[in-house]
């Protein structure tokens, strides 16, 4: 099976040399959109332990085998950047530079070429060089340190917020901005993604409350920080939580009315008293199920929510009547996001298998030496 010609960026071409995390991810989603991505997967693997049969991050492509320390390997690449407008790479700086598959390299042989670097620290200053994972990205940028409870540790979010918010989405963005740059007669161009530099961009709207006085600079003290009592989670009495979102008077004046506590909760911006409405709140909410109060609340604008888990989200009445999430290949996934009306993107594809299309790519890229040049994939790969 080809490309699928769906979405917005069908006829764009995407050479992604493997790697784990925000890059893949980036690629994927470029993928839903339409855009035909060929992955250069390496013999032996990325590492890490999924099976790639499991990998959603690689679904929608295709995937050849190259071995970019042999002597053929990054002529191969070479010859797919002739006729891609896309390259998308996450090593550390300067090893694609020592591979032979630099910008420089690239953008010699296709001067129209988009050049994607997905990094943790950057290309350059003075944590460049080193290892890096999200949560080290998102704490030095103080977004780690917002979240959580004033009198715990702040608490990880996965790796959302930096590797995915703060790289992958930013990776995309400026992919897509450079490629209107070259669609509009400007050049080809690299772009370096730092997760600590998307990270940082996504407090802009926190700096600008720091600097009008509108939030303390410490965690559990804010409006949206877990710091007000009618913004944030409680326990249900079977264990469960629900999330609260009542933060203007219309909402909170409904969600206190379902709660039952409209007599007794103290006003609800005397400050002072939040201590006090927090405990009232965590109280009432223990006397029921978390089944109980979503169908108290299912039907109001209160903005409550049940706190569901990964496997329990794609069975909520909503997420299910949007198709939010979709099976495909026995695995029920997220479908693809944003929607478009006209050009509809789609999962076409199952997780790339290491090396599984190179004679496909081969074919459709008119690339007929890459068959020649592809390494052999591992016994255990096959």
């Amino acid at each position: 099976m080809g490309p699928s010609g769906n979405g917005p960026l069908a006829g764009v071409r995407v050479v992604e040399l493997a790697g784990i995390g925000p890059g893949p991810f980036a690629a994927m989603l470029l993928a839903d959109l339409g855009a035909d991505i060929v992955r250069v997967d390496r013999p032996g693997g990325s590492g890490l332990s999924i099976d790639p049969a499991y990998d959603i991050t690689n679904r929608n492509k295709r995937s050849v085998l190259l071995d970019l320390k042999s002597p053929d390997g990054p002529a191969a690449v070479l010859d797919m950047v002739d006729r891609a407008d896309v390259l998308i790479e996450g090593y550390r700086p300067g090893v694609a530079e020592r591979l032979g598959v630099g910008p420089d390299d690239c953008l010699a042989r296709n001067p129209r070429l988009v050049y994607g670097r997905m990094t943790g620290w950057g290309q350059a200053g003075p944590l460049a060089e080193r290892a890096g994972h999200d949560v080290g990205y998102i704490a030095i940028t103080g977004a780690l340190g917002m979240i959580g409870r004033a009198d715990e540790p702040p608490v990880v979010p996965a790796n959302l917020l930096g590797d995915y918010a703060g790289g992958s989405l930013y990776l995309v963005i400026g992919v897509l901005a450079a490629l209107q740059h070259v669609r509009g007669g400007g050049t080809g161009q690299v772009v370096d993604a730092a997760i600590v530099d998307g990270t940082a961009h996504l407090t802009s709207m926190i700096h600008g409350m720091v600097a009008a006085g509108g939030w303390r600079d410490r965690r559990g003290a804010n409006l949206l920080d877990g710091g007000c009592p009618f913004y944030g989670t409680y326990e249900t009495s079977d264990g469960g939580h629900m999330a609260v979102g009542a933060l203007e008077q219309r909402f909170y004046d409904e969600f206190v009315r379902l709660l039952g506590i409209a007599d007794e909760a103290p006003a609800r911006k005397d400050f002072e008293r939040w201590g006090e409405l927090r405990a009232l709140v965590a109280a009432r909410f223990r006397t029921r199920t978390r089944e109980e109060w979503t169908a108290v609340f299912e039907d109001s604008d209160a903005c409550v929510a049940p706190v569901l888990s990964l496997s329990e989200a794609p069975h909520h009445p909503h997420l299910a009547a949007r198709g939010t999430f979709v099976d495909h290949g026995g695995i029920t996934q997220p479908a693809p996001a944003p929607r478009f009306s006209v050009t509809p993107g789609a999962v076409h594809r199952p997780p790339a298998q290491p090396g599984a299309d190179t004679a496909e790519v081969a074919r459709d890229w008119d690339l007929p030496h890459l068959t020649g040049r592809a390494a052999q994939a591992p016994q255990e790969d096959r």
